[in-house]
């Protein structure tokens, strides 16, 4: 699954803003203190996670991005820059790494992934941690969880759709949507990991029209997807809710699993 730069580029900030600054603590004077840091990012997208973790970790650093699509590694290639660090990329499928590909790697990282990952994907990613003993920072995961200002009685009718959307079956992989938190907790738990989560919502205003217009007919569009009936509903629900000045709350969860050898 690929996302167009455009959607990426008007989230990064929301994204930024959301983030659990307070999962980088337990991160001093583990396995970070190798010279030069060496992160891989998975599912990098353009980089968004890079520029802004990059900043908050001291010493040189040499990021290893991670992604399917050419075009994302471009520019994440492209705009990952600072004096202290270095970047490679590497197009193909994450899901696929192993222990040994992680060999000499100081931290794993991604955003908005683990929602898109099926349950066995999400144990060999907690495997691959464990048997390389890297610690992984998983952001921006999606909960199920959204909260719209003023309220409406079908609110909840697309936020179940979307959320069934989220745990639809895919070329023969079931994701796990809304589940994948607590399904990444269980497996890194299984294999002795320590393991930290903190909320990571987005909180949009009226101040951020184009990304709350963009996100809800997202939103409503994936609930249609999941059930047609709504189709019905949708425009003038998107009519009356982007006519006034709507706040939403999108729930996610951050995530950060110390294996044992770190």
């Amino acid at each position: 699954m690929s996302f167009a730069p455009e959607w990426l580029a008007l989230r990064e900030k929301a994204d930024a803003d959301a983030r659990a600054t307070e999962l980088l603590l337990p991160l001093s004077g583990i396995a970070l203190n190798r010279t030069p840091l060496v992160i891989r990012d998975l599912g990098c997208g353009t980089g968004s996670m890079g520029r802004w973790l990059a900043g908050r970790l001291d010493g040189p650093q040499h990021w290893v991005l991670h992604d399917r699509d050419p075009r994302l590694l471009g520019l994440a290639g492209a705009t990952m820059t600072g004096p202290n660090v270095t970047v490679e990329t590497r197009e193909g499928d994450l899901t696929a790494l192993r222990a040994d590909d992680l060999v000499g790697t100081s931290l794993v990282t991604a955003s908005a992934l683990l929602d898109l990952l099926t349950a066995d994907e999400v144990s060999s990613l907690a495997l691959a941690c464990a048997g390389a003993g890297c610690p992984a920072l998983l952001t921006l995961s999606v909960v199920g969880q959204v909260e719209l200002d003023p309220a409406e009685p079908l609110d909840a009718e697309f936020a179940e759709a979307f959320n069934a959307h989220q745990r639809r079956s895919v070329d023969g992989r079931r994701l796990l949507g809304p589940d994948a938190v607590s399904a990444t907790v269980e497996a890194f738990e299984a294999l002795g990991a320590a393991v930290s989560t903190q909320p990571s919502p987005w909180r949009l205003g009226p101040d951020q029209a184009e990304l709350v217009g963009e996100w809800l007919r997202g939103w409503v569009g994936a609930a249609c997807e999941q059930r047609p009936e709504l189709t019905r509903e949708a425009p003038a629900y998107l009519r009356r809710r982007l006519a006034g000045e709507l706040r939403v709350v999108v729930g996610h969860t951050d995530l950060l699993a110390l294996p044992r050898a770190a």
